[in-house]
């Protein structure tokens, strides 16, 4: 059995549900896993702050705009009476169950349950779609089967336990649909999976299943080379490792989060990821196997700032570096690179929200200097085996590029060097021609 999971933009328009029903049909069993319609989910959330700060009103229009959009794609979406009623019908009954929120003190539960009607609804858009076409499908509610315990995190028993006595209720069955990124709790309340949203989902689902592959869906033919909208002529990668996957996820190749296959990974579980537009190309392979090869892919990653705390005195001595972290812990705030050398040590964060107040706490160590709007470019490929040299190839091709950190060492497949944000174009176009 295989998973597919489509996000917003394949369930995007009327074409595009026509388009996802030819490529769910095939001869090997799969589970389609869909998110919701593109757009719905930020919708969702603007009338849920809306509910939160008791704007009814403007709730209301938002509410009225949205479900106006859906009846737009209905009609567009299906040919007869019958499942145009049925359609218009669908939505309704949502948009009745959204509009109740409006009377009703509005609470973080209920935001949950709110912002899982996309899901729900493109899940069902589709169904109804199959079946006009008399393509025989079932609906799985992933709120019969998704669940988090008390920490947040999957339910991994009660997951396996529950979608398989699913499925085995429809043994003649080969093509079953359900929502991405929503699920229950651990006291049974609608709530969401947040990392990764319905990548996670799939992920999880296809190690409930032991499925051959999870495939991820998306409008662009896998991970590339390096980012297509700043360098021409990038390419799509044929392999990667889980490892390498992650590395460029979290350095900025926004086609998936870099959590949302760990399921995969820990049961050895190969995920594809394809492109709806060119359903025939075999996309980017990402599994285990770790390919020897010296430069494969670049990535960055915008918005970073770097952090110097300089102190000759302290620096080497014992607890030093503890401290230093310990501020970041109280801070909730993670760090993506760190260098350190006798007398400073230098780190990057992307979330600045508490960095007055870290960087207060951090001036009792030393002093401190703070650069904003910087970028790390992240460089995967083999820097560990005996074909030595690839690291010196990454700094030779960015010789013109002032560099404010380089992390070296820290992973068997990265070399992660800090720019100046407007450098950093220049230093993609540069390190491109690696790749050539």
């Amino acid at each position: 059995m295989k998973i597919l999971k489509f996000g917003g933009t394949s369930v995007g328009s009327a074409q595009r549900i026509q388009n996802l029903a030819q490529i769910v049909q095939n001869e090997e069993p799969c589970i389609v896993v869909l998110s919701a319609m593109a757009g719905t989910t930020n919708a969702l959330v603007e009338i849920t702050e809306l509910l939160y700060k008791g704007d009814n009103e403007n709730a209301l229009i938002k509410i009225e705009e949205l479900e106006q959009s859906y009846f737009k794609r209905i009609e567009e979406l299906y040919i007869s009476s019958e499942y145009l009623a049925k359609g218009v019908e669908l939505i309704q009954s949502h948009f009745v169950y959204i509009r109740n929120f409006v009377y009703k003190t509005f609470t973080q539960l209920q935001e949950k349950a709110v912002l899982a009607q996309g899901e729900l609804i493109s899940t069902a858009m589709f169904h109804y779609h199959l079946a006009e076409n008399k393509i025989d499908s079932v609906l799985l509610p992933a709120l019969n089967f998704m669940r988090i315990d008390k920490d947040g995190e999957p339910d991994n028993y009660y997951i396996q336990e529950n979608i398989k006595r699913e499925i085995s209720q429809y043994p003649n069955n080969k093509l079953f649909i359900t929502q991405g990124y929503i699920c229950r709790n651990a006291y049974g309340e609608v709530d969401n999976l947040h990392r990764g949203g319905s990548d996670y989902s799939a992920s999880l689902i296809g190690v409930a299943v032991s499925a051959s592959e999870v495939q991820i869906w998306t409008d662009i033919d896998g991970f590339h080379n390096n980012d297509p909208r700043f360098v021409e002529n990038t390419k799509a990668i044929n392999e990667l490792s889980f490892d390498e996957a992650a590395e460029l996820a979290y350095f900025g190749a926004k086609i998936m989060h870099p959590a949302s296959v760990l399921p995969c990974k820990l049961s050895s579980i190969p995920v594809r990821l394809k492109n709806t537009l060119n359903p025939s190309e075999e996309g980017t392979l990402i599994s285990n196997k770790l390919e020897r090869k010296r430069i494969k892919a670049v990535a960055a990653k915008d918005g970073i700032t770097a952090i110097k705390i300089k102190s000759g005195r302290m620096l080497l001595a014992y607890g030093f570096l503890r401290k230093v972290f310990e501020v970041f812990e109280i801070y909730k705030t993670p760090i993506d690179m760190i260098t350190t050398s006798e007398v400073a040590v230098s780190l990057t964060i992307d979330d600045t929200h508490n960095l007055e107040e870290i960087e207060k706490e951090l001036r009792k160590f030393g002093v401190v200097e703070v650069d904003k709007n910087q970028s790390i470019i992240c460089i995967v490929g083999d820097f560990i085996s005996e074909a030595a040299g690839s690291a010196k190839l990454v700094l030779e091709a960015l010789e013109e590029i002032p560099l404010r950190m380089i992390s070296y060492g820290g992973s068997n497949h990265n070399i992660s060097v800090l720019v100046d944000q407007k450098n950093k174009i220049e230093a993609l176009k540069a390190l491109n021609k690696l790749f050539n």
